[in-house]
């Protein structure tokens, strides 16, 4: 297992925790997580990498090992602002080679089309967007926030880290219990009556009270220049939660100039879980082949 050192910078008020596996310089790749994860879950991947990649991995705001939001929600608009100050504290103005998953895969695709002379290439992780919104949704999505900010959600707890890691194999039968077992001692920290809480800020489940527009996001989309590289999981359930039909999917990677696609047999929606040697050599071959 490659072993990672914890980098601490200050970005937009908030203390925030970024891993990094040491490498060789002209070998650097950001990689950024998903909705209730940690950085610490591309071990796996970085593990199966075969050149000695350096590989810098942000903690999002609220979660982690990085401080929480300092109000009682969270806008997604941030995590874009936090993605550009953090690349200036550790990347400087070079073109950097961007890898994001789900929620880090639709903050990357945004990233690469509103600062697009500043990323090389695109790695895209199963981050298909949200469902189109229309107007007429907007009064009772408020109505909802202002539901939630009176009752504020919780995350359970667990009995151990142990419990942690049965709930995940539950989640992902196809996890192994080795890591399930590492990745419970990183999304999870001892509270002080000894059970496991989750290192997230609950106030994540909190619902966006600004609806998702999707032509506004495919105007980014467009704007892209890198080539990208979008991977899904062969047995992802994520499209059909988000309500998003195969047209509609289909219609998304059309809107990025320099596509390819590619879909990994044998993994779900965590494929860097699963399928973490596929998803490594795919990567590999994308940032090391010319354009």
């Amino acid at each position: 297992m490659r072993q990672s050192e914890s980098l601490y910078f200050d970005v937009r008020g908030l203390r925030y925790h970024v891993r990094h596996w040491p490498g060789e310089r002209h070998r650097r790749m950001v990689l950024l997580h998903g909705w209730m994860d940690v950085s610490a879950s591309f071990q796996f991947l970085v593990d199966a990498l075969g050149a000695a990649w350096d590989v810098y991995a942000p903690d999002w705001r609220g979660y982690g090992l990085t401080d929480w939001g300092r109000s009682d929600c969270y806008w997604f608009p941030d995590y874009i602002g936090d993605l550009d100050v953090l690349l200036d504290r550790f990347h400087g103005d070079a073109p950097v080679k961007l890898v994001g998953h789900s929620l880090g895969g639709n903050v990357a695709t945004l990233y690469a089309g509103i600062r697009s002379a500043r990323v090389e290439r695109l790695v895209n992780l199963e981050g298909f967007g949200l469902a189109a919104t229309t107007p007429d949704q907007a009064p009772g999505r408020y109505r909802r926030w202002l539901d939630e900010l009176h009752a504020p959600p919780s995350l359970k707890p667990y009995a151990d880290f142990a419990a942690l890691a049965d709930r995940m194999q539950k989640n992902n039968p196809r996890l192994t219990r080795v890591r399930a077992e590492f990745l419970a001692r990183h999304w999870g920290r001892r509270a002080q009556d000894g059970s496991v809480a989750l290192r997230g800020d609950p106030a994540h489940k909190i619902i966006n009270p600004l609806l998702y527009h999707y032509e506004e996001v495919r105007a980014c989309w467009a704007e892209v220049s890198a080539p990208v590289l979008w991977v899904d999981a062969s047995d992802t359930q994520v499209l059909r939660r988000a309500k998003i039909s195969a047209e509609d999917h289909a219609a998304r990677r059309a809107a990025f100039a320099r596509l390819r696609y590619v879909t990994v047999d044998g993994a779900g929606h965590m494929l860097h879980h699963d399928q973490p040697e596929a998803v490594a050599g795919l990567i590999e071959n994308f940032f090391e082949t010319p354009a």
